[in-house]
């Protein structure tokens, strides 16, 4: 497998810097591009219900370029609140990518609850030109919801979500620490891991 290239279905530089270097870990000769890098305008439309649907609808548009198309969509998962927030974590609030908002308002539907089990999910989806059959996959972390926020690292739920193996929330991991058990880092690692099998 030589020069592979990905384009993934982001304008966010640090996202595709995360991701070539995750991925370089366990793939040589890879190359991850933006969608600007390729000329693909314009706002993707994630109106899926599950994380598989809204992965599959990036990685579809990304896919247009020629190039493989790359798409992610990921979520926290709590059980008493039947699932929710779920694929409408980032705007669970109402305004998209509102932390503080989102956080307040989880807090709040959890009031008096003791059941706080929670996980992070993050689905992937590879769409090839030259394969019908796109390639999915996924990374779960379980943990508790607090009832507080703890820790300045990370974004998200992350001051909230507790990892019970190191006593520790999200927010008090550093960045290595959080990659080795993440939803995310699990399901780049299950990416890759299907990538070095395939003759592309």
């Amino acid at each position: 497998m030589r020069n592979m290239k990905i384009v993934l279905a982001s304008r966010n530089a640090h996202k595709i810097k995360e991701l070539q270097t995750l991925l370089s870990k366990h793939v040589e000769d890879i190359e991850i591009l933006s969608l600007d890098d390729v000329g693909i305008t314009g706002e993707i439309e994630e109106n899926g219900s599950t994380y598989r649907e809204n992965a599959l609808i990036k990685a579809r548009v990304a896919a247009t370029s020629g190039y493989i198309g790359l798409g992610d969509d990921s979520g926290l998962s709590v059980r008493a609140l039947g699932g929710a927030p779920g694929v409408y974590s980032a705007r669970y609030a109402g305004e998209h990518g509102d932390n503080a908002a989102n956080n307040a308002l989880l807090l709040k539907n959890l009031e008096g609850e003791t059941d706080r089990f929670a996980e992070f999910v993050c689905t992937i989806a590879c769409v090839f030109p030259s394969k019908d059959e796109p390639l999915v996959v996924e990374g779960r972390t379980q943990g508790v919801i607090l009832d507080g926020a703890r820790g300045s690292e990370g974004f998200g739920y992350d001051p909230l979500f507790f990892y019970e193996p190191y006593g520790k929330t999200f927010a008090e991991l550093s960045a290595e620490e959080k990659n080795a058990i993440s939803h995310r880092g699990k399901a780049i690692e299950a990416l890759a891991c299907e990538l070095k099998k395939m003759n592309i």
